[in-house]
């Protein structure tokens, strides 16, 4: 991804838009609403959230100067300036999801979406006994009609929430309809094609963890 901000256009690496500046604005918001915080320190931001100093300098350095040295970061106006960045500054984006089974139906009544300017707007499965009914405030529609509903509703992000046997044909319907940005809840890697993929998939991050809890275990038979 690149950043012209500047004269000098900069490659900025995935992680600082993919990971850490959503980390930044999450934490700089809550600083806002729990405490009331009008000013913070880059060291401060660091330990709220397991960054260095440094290395939350360089991420915003990408995007202009912020702060003064000495004074930390105007908590308002940096929150603001994050908000500018990632597209969500007085923006809602609609979003349409892909399998209402038991995941599917928890991510519509995900109340987090809607506050940080994200709305499902449609909800879409293949199985004939939940077309027509009712998720959330959602009436479930067939897949015949997701073509045609993505260009009237504008929706440019997709969530897919089905099984992984039906994962990549349901991505590649959504992005020959035209979405840009697909969030995959399904249990593959997805190719990458015309959309902007992010895969979330909890076991490989349970996976991940038990290798730090067998080394734990291990270095408590010792």
């Amino acid at each position: 991804m690149v950043w012209s901000g500047n004269k000098n256009t900069k490659k900025i690496p995935d992680i600082v838009i993919e990971e850490r500046l959503p980390k930044y604005l999450r934490a700089l918001t809550r600083m806002q609403e729990n405490g009331g915080v009008e000013r913070v320190s880059s060291e401060d931001l660091g330990k709220a959230l397991n960054y260095s100093a440094a290395q939350i300098r360089k991420d915003l350095s990408y995007f202009g100067r912020f702060g003064k040295q000495g004074q930390g970061y105007d908590v308002k106006k940096l929150v603001q300036r994050l908000r500018e960045i990632l597209g969500l500054e007085n923006k809602q984006w609609n979003m349409a999801l892909v399998g209402v089974g038991g995941l599917g139906r928890a991510i519509v009544g995900y109340g987090r979406f809607a506050p940080q300017g994200f709305k499902i707007v449609a909800a879409f499965d293949h199985d004939p006994a939940k077309v027509g009914k009712k998720v959330g405030t959602l009436v479930v529609k067939d897949m015949k009609e997701l073509g045609d509903t993505i260009k009237r509703e504008n929706i440019q992000i997709g969530i897919v929430a089905v099984p992984a046997s039906a994962a990549q044909q349901v991505i590649e319907r959504l992005e020959e309809a035209g979405v840009k940005a697909i969030l995959n809840y399904a249990p593959i890697t997805a190719p990458r094609g015309k959309a902007k993929i992010q895969d979330i998939d909890p076991v490989l991050k349970l996976q991940s963890m038990t290798y730090y809890l067998k080394q734990d275990d291990q270095i408590g038979k010792k």
